[in-house]
Protein backbone atom coordinates (compact mmCIF):
# COMPACT_ATOMS: atom_id res chain seq x y z
CA UNK A 1 0.00 0.00 0.00
CA UNK A 2 1.54 3.32 -1.05
CA UNK A 3 1.24 6.07 1.59
CA UNK A 4 2.49 9.48 0.39
CA UNK A 5 3.69 12.14 2.79
CA UNK A 6 1.46 14.60 0.92
CA UNK A 7 -1.35 13.95 -1.58
CA UNK A 8 -2.28 17.15 -3.39
CA UNK A 9 -3.69 15.19 -6.34
CA UNK A 10 -6.37 13.69 -4.10
CA UNK A 11 -7.04 17.08 -2.58
CA UNK A 12 -7.47 18.56 -6.04
CA UNK A 13 -10.07 15.95 -6.94
CA UNK A 14 -12.21 17.19 -4.05
CA UNK A 15 -11.82 20.96 -4.62
CA UNK A 16 -10.77 21.17 -8.24
CA UNK A 17 -13.98 22.73 -9.56
CA UNK A 18 -13.79 25.59 -7.06
CA UNK A 19 -10.12 26.19 -7.88
CA UNK A 20 -10.73 26.21 -11.62
CA UNK A 21 -13.64 28.65 -11.25
CA UNK A 22 -11.43 30.96 -9.19
CA UNK A 23 -8.64 30.81 -11.77
CA UNK A 24 -11.05 31.59 -14.62
CA UNK A 25 -12.35 34.57 -12.66
CA UNK A 26 -8.83 36.00 -12.41
CA UNK A 27 -8.01 35.47 -16.08
CA UNK A 28 -11.29 37.03 -17.12
CA UNK A 29 -10.57 40.07 -14.94
CA UNK A 30 -7.15 40.71 -16.47
CA UNK A 31 -5.86 41.81 -13.05
CA UNK A 32 -3.00 39.58 -11.87
CA UNK A 33 -1.18 41.33 -9.00
CA UNK A 34 -2.84 42.53 -5.78
CA UNK A 35 -6.33 43.93 -6.48
CA UNK A 36 -9.76 42.81 -5.29
CA UNK A 37 -8.91 39.11 -5.02
CA UNK A 38 -6.04 39.86 -2.66
CA UNK A 39 -8.06 42.33 -0.59
CA UNK A 40 -10.85 39.78 -0.16
CA UNK A 41 -8.41 37.06 0.89
CA UNK A 42 -6.72 39.39 3.36
CA UNK A 43 -10.08 40.14 4.92
CA UNK A 44 -10.90 36.43 5.22
CA UNK A 45 -7.60 35.58 6.93
CA UNK A 46 -7.95 38.56 9.25
CA UNK A 47 -11.40 37.31 10.29
CA UNK A 48 -10.14 33.75 10.71
CA UNK A 49 -7.24 34.76 12.94
CA UNK A 50 -9.14 37.45 14.83
CA UNK A 51 -6.36 39.93 14.09
CA UNK A 52 -7.31 43.27 12.61
CA UNK A 53 -4.78 43.67 9.80
CA UNK A 54 -3.64 41.15 7.21
CA UNK A 55 -1.09 41.97 4.50
CA UNK A 56 -0.74 39.45 1.68
CA UNK A 57 2.79 38.89 0.40
CA UNK A 58 4.71 36.76 -2.06
CA UNK A 59 5.83 33.96 0.28
CA UNK A 60 6.23 32.95 3.89
CA UNK A 61 9.94 33.67 3.64
CA UNK A 62 9.23 37.17 2.35
CA UNK A 63 6.72 37.68 5.15
CA UNK A 64 9.50 37.17 7.71
CA UNK A 65 11.86 39.44 5.79
CA UNK A 66 9.28 42.17 5.33
CA UNK A 67 8.22 42.07 8.98
CA UNK A 68 11.81 42.56 10.12
CA UNK A 69 12.31 45.33 7.56
CA UNK A 70 9.27 47.15 8.94
CA UNK A 71 10.85 47.00 12.40
CA UNK A 72 14.03 48.55 11.05
CA UNK A 73 16.20 45.52 11.79
CA UNK A 74 19.70 45.92 10.40
CA UNK A 75 23.45 45.63 10.99
CA UNK A 76 24.45 45.51 14.65
CA UNK A 77 21.05 44.20 15.77
CA UNK A 78 20.40 40.82 17.33
CA UNK A 79 17.29 38.72 16.75
CA UNK A 80 16.59 35.71 18.95
CA UNK A 81 15.05 32.61 17.40
CA UNK A 82 14.85 28.84 17.69
CA UNK A 83 17.62 26.58 16.44
CA UNK A 84 15.09 24.04 15.13
CA UNK A 85 13.19 25.51 12.20
CA UNK A 86 13.21 25.85 8.43
CA UNK A 87 16.12 27.91 7.15
CA UNK A 88 13.98 30.94 6.21
CA UNK A 89 13.48 31.83 9.88
CA UNK A 90 17.15 32.65 10.32
CA UNK A 91 17.82 33.56 6.70
CA UNK A 92 15.59 36.63 6.95
CA UNK A 93 17.62 37.91 9.90
CA UNK A 94 20.97 37.52 8.18
CA UNK A 95 19.77 39.01 4.89
CA UNK A 96 19.23 42.30 6.75
CA UNK A 97 22.72 42.23 8.23
CA UNK A 98 21.56 41.35 11.73
CA UNK A 99 22.83 38.50 13.88
CA UNK A 100 20.67 35.48 14.71
CA UNK A 101 20.89 34.41 18.34
CA UNK A 102 19.83 30.78 18.49
CA UNK A 103 18.05 29.25 21.46
CA UNK A 104 17.51 25.66 22.43
CA UNK A 105 14.08 24.03 22.23
CA UNK A 106 11.61 22.63 24.70
CA UNK A 107 12.18 18.89 24.15
CA UNK A 108 8.49 18.10 24.71
CA UNK A 109 7.01 20.57 22.20
CA UNK A 110 9.92 21.29 19.79
CA UNK A 111 9.15 25.00 20.21
CA UNK A 112 11.58 27.64 21.42
CA UNK A 113 12.70 27.30 25.06
CA UNK A 114 11.30 30.49 26.58
CA UNK A 115 13.69 30.54 29.53
CA UNK A 116 16.66 30.10 27.26
CA UNK A 117 15.39 32.88 25.00
CA UNK A 118 14.89 35.29 27.89
CA UNK A 119 18.40 34.53 29.11
CA UNK A 120 19.85 35.59 25.75
CA UNK A 121 18.27 39.06 25.68
CA UNK A 122 20.85 41.87 25.52
CA UNK A 123 20.83 45.59 24.79
CA UNK A 124 21.23 44.68 21.12
CA UNK A 125 18.11 42.49 20.98
CA UNK A 126 15.68 44.08 18.56
CA UNK A 127 13.20 41.22 18.02
CA UNK A 128 12.37 37.65 19.00
CA UNK A 129 11.05 35.11 16.48
CA UNK A 130 9.32 32.16 18.15
CA UNK A 131 8.39 29.40 15.72
CA UNK A 132 5.07 27.56 16.05
CA UNK A 133 6.75 24.40 14.84
CA UNK A 134 4.79 21.57 13.23
CA UNK A 135 1.52 23.48 13.80
CA UNK A 136 1.69 23.70 17.61
CA UNK A 137 1.31 27.29 18.81
CA UNK A 138 3.77 28.33 21.51
CA UNK A 139 2.68 30.55 24.38
CA UNK A 140 4.48 33.83 23.66
CA UNK A 141 3.15 35.67 26.74
CA UNK A 142 6.47 35.67 28.65
CA UNK A 143 8.26 36.94 25.55
CA UNK A 144 5.74 39.74 24.97
CA UNK A 145 6.17 40.88 28.56
CA UNK A 146 9.74 41.92 27.74
CA UNK A 147 8.44 44.71 25.48
CA UNK A 148 10.68 43.42 22.67
CA UNK A 149 8.83 43.10 19.35
CA UNK A 150 7.70 39.52 18.72
CA UNK A 151 7.52 38.25 15.15
CA UNK A 152 5.72 34.91 15.31
CA UNK A 153 6.74 32.46 12.62
CA UNK A 154 3.43 30.67 12.13
CA UNK A 155 4.24 29.31 8.68
CA UNK A 156 3.09 25.86 9.81
CA UNK A 157 0.14 27.00 11.95
CA UNK A 158 -2.44 28.33 9.50
CA UNK A 159 -5.87 28.16 11.10
CA UNK A 160 -4.60 27.77 14.65
CA UNK A 161 -5.91 29.72 17.62
CA UNK A 162 -3.60 31.64 19.93
CA UNK A 163 -1.75 33.78 17.40
CA UNK A 164 -0.99 37.13 19.02
CA UNK A 165 0.70 39.28 16.33
CA UNK A 166 2.65 41.46 18.74
CA UNK A 167 3.41 43.20 16.48
CA UNK A 168 3.56 40.63 13.64
CA UNK A 169 2.67 37.05 12.87
CA UNK A 170 3.78 35.53 9.56
CA UNK A 171 2.02 32.78 7.60
CA UNK A 172 3.03 30.63 4.66
CA UNK A 173 0.77 29.22 1.96
CA UNK A 174 3.42 27.05 0.35
CA UNK A 175 1.61 24.20 -1.46
CA UNK A 176 2.33 21.64 1.27
CA UNK A 177 0.87 23.76 4.08
CA UNK A 178 -2.53 23.10 5.68
CA UNK A 179 -3.83 25.83 3.37
CA UNK A 180 -1.66 25.73 0.26
CA UNK A 181 -1.45 27.90 -2.83
CA UNK A 182 -0.53 26.79 -6.35
CA UNK A 183 2.94 28.23 -5.79
CA UNK A 184 4.44 30.60 -3.26
CA UNK A 185 2.34 32.97 -1.16
CA UNK A 186 2.38 34.33 2.39
CA UNK A 187 0.74 36.71 4.82
CA UNK A 188 1.62 39.03 7.68
CA UNK A 189 -0.91 39.56 10.45
CA UNK A 190 -0.45 42.82 12.33
CA UNK A 191 -2.11 44.29 15.40
CA UNK A 192 -1.16 47.91 14.70
CA UNK A 193 -2.63 49.99 11.85
CA UNK A 194 0.47 52.13 11.34
CA UNK A 195 2.72 49.09 11.08
CA UNK A 196 0.29 47.43 8.67
CA UNK A 197 0.41 50.56 6.52
CA UNK A 198 4.21 50.39 6.54
CA UNK A 199 4.10 46.75 5.45
CA UNK A 200 1.87 47.65 2.53
CA UNK A 201 4.25 50.43 1.54
CA UNK A 202 7.35 48.24 1.72
CA UNK A 203 5.82 45.31 -0.18
CA UNK A 204 5.57 47.53 -3.30
CA UNK A 205 9.04 49.07 -3.37
CA UNK A 206 8.09 51.73 -0.81
CA UNK A 207 5.99 53.49 -3.44
CA UNK A 208 2.94 55.68 -2.75
CA UNK A 209 1.62 57.20 -4.89
CA UNK A 210 2.87 55.31 -7.91
CA UNK A 211 6.51 56.09 -8.76
CA UNK A 212 7.03 58.12 -5.58
CA UNK A 213 9.23 56.06 -3.25
CA UNK A 214 9.36 56.98 0.43
CA UNK A 215 11.46 53.97 1.49
CA UNK A 216 13.45 51.22 -0.16
CA UNK A 217 11.16 48.22 0.00
CA UNK A 218 10.89 45.28 -2.35
CA UNK A 219 8.59 43.35 -4.65
CA UNK A 220 6.67 41.32 -2.06
CA UNK A 221 3.21 41.43 -3.65
CA UNK A 222 0.83 38.48 -3.77
CA UNK A 223 -0.51 37.41 -7.15
CA UNK A 224 -4.27 37.66 -7.60
CA UNK A 225 -4.31 34.09 -8.90
CA UNK A 226 -2.86 32.74 -5.66
CA UNK A 227 -5.30 34.79 -3.59
CA UNK A 228 -8.26 33.49 -5.59
CA UNK A 229 -7.13 29.87 -5.28
CA UNK A 230 -6.55 30.24 -1.55
CA UNK A 231 -9.96 31.84 -1.12
CA UNK A 232 -11.51 28.88 -2.92
CA UNK A 233 -9.77 26.42 -0.60
CA UNK A 234 -10.26 28.37 2.63
CA UNK A 235 -13.80 27.03 3.36
CA UNK A 236 -12.30 23.53 3.55
CA UNK A 237 -9.51 24.44 6.01
CA UNK A 238 -11.43 23.80 9.21
CA UNK A 239 -12.44 20.32 8.07
CA UNK A 240 -8.93 19.54 6.83
CA UNK A 241 -7.43 20.58 10.15
CA UNK A 242 -10.00 18.47 12.01
CA UNK A 243 -9.02 15.45 9.91
CA UNK A 244 -5.35 16.06 10.65
CA UNK A 245 -6.17 16.04 14.34
CA UNK A 246 -8.16 12.81 13.97
CA UNK A 247 -5.22 11.23 12.16
CA UNK A 248 -2.85 12.37 14.90
CA UNK A 249 -5.02 10.92 17.64
CA UNK A 250 -5.28 7.63 15.73
CA UNK A 251 -1.51 7.44 15.40
CA UNK A 252 -1.13 8.16 19.12
CA UNK A 253 -3.45 5.27 19.92
CA UNK A 254 -1.88 2.76 17.54
CA UNK A 255 1.74 3.66 18.35
CA UNK A 256 1.42 4.06 22.11
CA UNK A 257 3.19 0.76 22.85
CA UNK A 258 6.16 1.35 20.54
CA UNK A 259 9.54 2.87 21.50
CA UNK A 260 8.61 6.05 19.60
CA UNK A 261 8.27 9.27 21.58
CA UNK A 262 5.00 10.66 20.26
CA UNK A 263 4.20 14.36 19.77
CA UNK A 264 2.14 16.06 22.45
CA UNK A 265 -1.07 17.93 21.87
CA UNK A 266 -1.59 21.49 23.06
CA UNK A 267 -3.42 21.87 26.37
CA UNK A 268 -5.35 24.76 24.81
CA UNK A 269 -8.06 23.75 22.31
CA UNK A 270 -7.29 24.75 18.76
CA UNK A 271 -3.65 25.64 19.45
CA UNK A 272 -2.36 22.71 17.40
CA UNK A 273 -3.28 22.17 13.75
CA UNK A 274 -0.99 19.17 13.21
CA UNK A 275 0.84 20.38 10.12
CA UNK A 276 3.27 17.53 10.75
CA UNK A 277 3.12 14.44 12.96
CA UNK A 278 6.73 14.26 14.13
CA UNK A 279 7.93 11.42 16.33
CA UNK A 280 11.28 10.77 17.96
CA UNK A 281 12.44 7.44 16.60
CA UNK A 282 15.15 5.12 17.91
CA UNK A 283 17.12 3.75 14.93
CA UNK A 284 15.54 6.47 12.81
CA UNK A 285 17.42 5.83 9.59
CA UNK A 286 16.75 2.10 9.73
CA UNK A 287 13.08 2.75 10.42
CA UNK A 288 12.89 5.23 7.58
CA UNK A 289 14.45 2.74 5.17
CA UNK A 290 12.06 0.03 6.37
CA UNK A 291 9.07 2.28 5.72
CA UNK A 292 10.41 3.43 2.36
CA UNK A 293 10.75 -0.18 1.22
CA UNK A 294 7.03 -0.50 1.96
CA UNK A 295 6.20 2.68 -0.01
CA UNK A 296 5.53 4.78 3.07
CA UNK A 297 6.96 8.26 2.63
CA UNK A 298 8.52 10.09 5.58
CA UNK A 299 10.63 13.22 6.06
CA UNK A 300 13.13 14.62 8.55
CA UNK A 301 12.31 18.13 9.83
CA UNK A 302 15.12 19.14 10.28
CA UNK A 303 18.35 17.12 10.01
CA UNK A 304 20.73 20.03 10.78
CA UNK A 305 19.77 22.59 13.44
CA UNK A 306 20.25 26.18 12.36
CA UNK A 307 23.16 27.01 14.65
CA UNK A 308 25.18 24.23 12.97
CA UNK A 309 24.43 25.27 9.38
CA UNK A 310 27.70 25.94 7.51
CA UNK A 311 26.64 29.44 6.45
CA UNK A 312 26.30 30.47 10.11
CA UNK A 313 29.69 29.13 11.19
CA UNK A 314 31.13 32.66 11.46
CA UNK A 315 29.23 33.08 14.73
CA UNK A 316 31.13 30.23 16.31
CA UNK A 317 28.38 27.84 17.38
CA UNK A 318 29.77 24.41 18.18
CA UNK A 319 28.28 20.96 18.41
CA UNK A 320 26.88 20.58 21.92
CA UNK A 321 25.89 24.23 22.30
CA UNK A 322 22.15 23.52 22.09
CA UNK A 323 21.76 19.89 23.13
CA UNK A 324 17.97 19.54 22.93
CA UNK A 325 17.81 20.88 19.37
CA UNK A 326 20.74 18.72 18.34
CA UNK A 327 19.25 15.58 19.87
CA UNK A 328 15.91 16.25 18.22
CA UNK A 329 17.56 16.69 14.83
CA UNK A 330 19.05 13.21 15.16
CA UNK A 331 15.74 11.56 16.10
CA UNK A 332 12.78 13.36 14.47
CA UNK A 333 10.74 11.67 11.76
CA UNK A 334 7.55 12.99 10.17
CA UNK A 335 4.87 10.45 9.30
CA UNK A 336 2.09 11.11 6.76
CA UNK A 337 -0.79 13.02 8.39
CA UNK A 338 -2.46 14.90 5.53
CA UNK A 339 -6.28 14.98 5.54
CA UNK A 340 -6.59 12.74 2.49
CA UNK A 341 -5.17 9.74 4.40
CA UNK A 342 -7.54 6.81 4.74
CA UNK A 343 -8.00 4.78 7.92
CA UNK A 344 -6.45 1.79 6.14
CA UNK A 345 -3.35 3.81 5.29
CA UNK A 346 -2.89 4.99 8.88
CA UNK A 347 -3.33 1.43 10.15
CA UNK A 348 -0.81 0.20 7.59
CA UNK A 349 1.79 2.79 8.66
CA UNK A 350 1.29 1.91 12.33
CA UNK A 351 1.43 -1.83 11.65
CA UNK A 352 4.72 -1.48 9.80
CA UNK A 353 6.26 0.58 12.61
CA UNK A 354 5.13 -1.96 15.22
CA UNK A 355 6.58 -4.76 13.10
CA UNK A 356 9.89 -2.91 12.73
CA UNK A 357 10.40 -2.56 16.46
CA UNK A 358 9.45 -6.20 17.10
CA UNK A 359 12.42 -7.30 15.04
CA UNK A 360 15.88 -7.59 16.62
CA UNK A 361 18.23 -4.67 15.89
Amino acid sequence: MRVPLLDLKSQYRSVGQAIEAAARRVFQSGHFILGDEVVAFERSISDLAGIEHAVAVSSGSDALLLGLMALGIGPGDEVITSALSFFATAGAIVRLGARPIFTDIDPDTFNLDVRDALGRVTKKTRAIIPVHLFGRVADTTPLRQTGIPIVEDAAQAVGARGLAAAPFCTLSFFPSKNLGAAGDAGMILASDASLAAKLRLLRAHGSHPKYVHHEVGGNFRMDALQAAILSAKLPFLSDWNARRRQNAMRYRELLSQTPLILPVDSIKPGWHVWHHFVVRAPDREKLRSWLSEREIETEVYYPVPLHLQPCFSAWGAKLGALPHAEKAASEVLALPIHPELTADQIDFVADQIVEFYRRPH
